[in-house]
């Protein structure tokens, strides 16, 4: 470990304290810093959602955002200037084809060979996801994650995208986040496209996995290499030790967390969580396990915070609440809680993967904006990324094949519903002028992977 040499400012380790094969990335999204009214890009249901009163702070959308569709080389400078490895980025469905399937917009596909091509010749690794949440309007027109026929349109979509530029990818995930696509999207009504609806949230889980198996037969029968699962983990624990908050803690969870997991690895779904999903299931859906177990090369972990989980004393499905706990909180008033990481990384490990290569494909925090004097200091996202990377670091010391760890985000951007005032970027973003200006954060990863 390398010695710290003052408080909050600097990373503790060194590229010396991991495996030679070790990646460090940085990750966005396309609707988050791209512009979607750039480039013919279709309507996204992020559009449509966005431009209805009342679904986001102060209206506020991702027509313009960072508009990383022109300024996309000083934004890969600045990935290779921080002397990272690899770039994850996501591909926009809307934008290669807008209306869902059918022709594709060549301008959209120029624009990623750019990007791509951009990468590689900076030295810099590209991590694609080809879901990232812009579901082009036209298909949400027609049910959206509801309507099973979105696996083949998916599957379609993917071969459009792999024939373009799946030689040049480095690793694919299909869908980034599964449990926000479906249940925070159609059960709690956040996202895209609002609902709040049962039947429509055991659709969305059954078919975004669905989906994803298909995505990645599609690959492999392009030839593609390295693909992979990346879901989302929120740590569970019960607010008291009451056997009520235990078992909602535990749904909670198998929402959330197992789902997924057991979909995929397992062919099944989690009992406790059937109990309430089951009657609104499609018809026959054991029957797609198959597809949705087809293999991947490697599992990523998203991972932010922990929930303290309590009965909400309705009786009604899924009966639980969330309870505001003690620990230091980002901007996003989520729990800063390193050892829920370890716990996935250890879960996901001997559980699931069992001996796949395992990325942190995001991890990283909200916190204040503190740009002065050309200057954009941020020691709290410092003191998250050492404390995150010393869990890293110590699961590979247990033998785990953690292959990487990726921070969320490269650059200040939109944040979905809460518009551009949560700010995670190692890049503070003038959203007037859209100047770039690195954070301390930035230079402390430069200076670390620099070292050893």
């Amino acid at each position: 470990m390398a010695e710290r040499q003052a408080a909050r400012d600097v990373i503790d380790y060194t590229r010396s304290d991991f495996p030679p094969d070790f990646q460090f990335g940085v990750a966005a999204s396309s609707y988050q810093i791209e512009g979607s009214r750039f480039g013919g890009c279709g309507t996204s249901h992020w559009d449509t959602f966005a431009a209805t009163p009342g679904n986001t702070a102060r209206g506020e959308d991702g027509s313009v955002a960072c508009d990383h569709y022109h300024r996309w080389p000083r934004d890969l400078d600045l990935v290779s200037g921080a002397g990272l490895d690899c770039y994850r980025f996501s591909i926009s469905w809307a934008r290669v084809l807008p209306e869902g399937t059918g022709k594709p917009n060549a301008e959209g596909l120029d624009f990623y060979d750019r990007l791509v091509d951009g990468m590689l010749e900076r030295g810099i690794k590209p991590f694609a996801t080809l879901y990232h949440w812009d579901l082009p309007a036209p298909l949400a027109d027609l049910g959206g994650w509801r309507n099973r026929d979105i696996a083949s349109w998916f599957a379609d979509y993917t071969e459009v995208v792999g024939r373009r530029l799946g030689d040049r990818l480095a690793a694919t995930a299909p869908i980034n986040e599964p449990w926000c696509v479906a249940w925070l999207s159609h059960f709690m009504g956040h996202h895209a496209p609002g609902l709040r609806d049962i039947r429509a949230t055991a659709r969305a889980m059954h078919h975004v996995l669905l989906a994803h198996g298909r995505s990645i037969e599609a690959m492999r029968a392009l030839g593609m290499r390295n693909l992979g699962l990346v879901t989302n983990f929120e740590y569970a624990a019960p607010a008291d030790d009451s056997t009520e908050a235990k078992a909602a803690a535990h749904l909670y969870d198998g929402i959330y967390n197992r789902w997924f997991l057991d979909g995929v690895f397992k062919k099944a779904y989690p009992s406790e969580v059937l109990a309430g999903l089951g009657p609104h299931m499609p018809e026959g859906y054991e029957d797609d396990f198959d597809v949705i177990a087809t293999p991947v090369d490697w599992v990523g972990i998203n991972y932010y915070t922990r929930k303290l989980i309590a009965p909400d004393g309705t009786g009604q499905f899924p009966a639980l609440k969330e309870v505001e706990g003690p620990l230091p909180k980002t901007l996003m008033d989520w729990e800063i809680y390193p050892e829920g990481l370890a716990f996935f990384m250890r879960r996901v490990h001997q559980d699931y993967a069992k001996g796949l290569p395992i990325y942190v494909t995001e991890n990283g925090m909200a916190s204040p904006d503190r740009l002065a004097g050309g200057k954009a200091d941020d020691p709290d996202r410092i003191e998250f990324l050492n404390r995150h990377l010393a869990q890293v670091r110590r699961a590979i010391e247990e033998g785990i094949p953690i292959k990487g760890y990726i921070v969320w985000s490269l650059l200040d951007n939109y944040e979905w519903a809460l518009g551009y005032e949560k700010r995670f970027g190692l890049v503070h973003v003038d959203f007037e002028t859209l100047e770039r200006t690195p954070k301390a954060s930035w230079h402390a990863l430069k200076g670390a992977l620099a070292a050893g």
